[in-house]
């Protein structure tokens, strides 16, 4: 089995190519991963086509797709999503979705209760609460940072570490920060192979919050006169 994993839900452009067999378990075949906020759109193909080229695949060898489905900020998270979805209509192999809360959980390898959270934009987080580094037991929320500390747990991501004098998180405490390939495509080689872990969704955006844009409303009526 190869699986082909990105996320665009941060500002982090994560991409891997993870093998899977019942002999030899689960091997990376390669991995790129760049930080930047505003290029999701030019960074994502490029860094798919990379890996793809380190190793030695081609897209025809690949049995599935698993790509982060935020929460994020809309525009970000549009790229990973729309380019799933392509490449698996194209190459007709399944695509699956993860919460991007969720890869960053499961890339702390905790086993105590924690919580994640991620910027949200507008001095708010997105957030969720964890049993371990396998079990979400509640969210994902988005909402002020004083939200997700009210849960009294110990709290990672880049969400933390922005708002460390309220979630009481700072430098390696927080880490991870952001979501990596690597987890997302060992997470979902996990649930494809039969090992418990988080669930895997369709390949559809958790936005949580209205996009910005709104359709206009009626034209007022204008009374002649008036």
């Amino acid at each position: 089995m190869l699986v082909l994993a990105f996320d665009t839900a941060t500002a982090a452009v994560t991409v891997a190519l993870y093998e899977w067999s019942p002999g030899e378990g689960v091997r990376r075949r390669g991995a790129a991963e760049t930080v930047d906020r505003r290029r999701h759109t030019e960074l994502l193909t490029p860094s798919i086509a990379a890996v793809m080229a380190e190793a030695g695949a081609a897209p025809a060898d690949l049995s599935a797709i698993a790509v982060g489905t935020g929460p994020g900020p809309y525009t970000g998270l549009r790229v990973g999503l729309v380019t799933a979805r392509a490449m698996g209509e194209a190459l007709r192999v399944p695509v699956h979705g993860v919460c991007t809360l969720d890869v960053i959980a499961w890339s702390s390898g905790r086993d105590a209760p924690f919580a994640v959270a991620t910027d949200a934009r507008r001095k708010e987080v997105y957030w969720a609460r964890y049993e371990s580094a396998a079990v979400r037991s509640g969210g994902p929320h988005v909402g002020p940072p004083a939200d997700a500390a009210a849960a009294g747990l110990p709290v990672i991501g880049e969400g933390a570490a922005l708002y460390s004098d309220v979630l009481g998180a700072p430098g390696r405490d927080a880490a991870p920060l952001l979501p990596s390939a690597d987890a997302l495509a060992e997470l979902a080689v996990a649930r494809l192979s039969g090992r418990p872990g988080p669930e895997l969704l369709p390949p559809e955006p958790l936005y949580l919050r209205r996009p910005d844009a709104k359709e206009p409303g009626p034209r007022k009526k204008v009374t002649p006169g008036g």
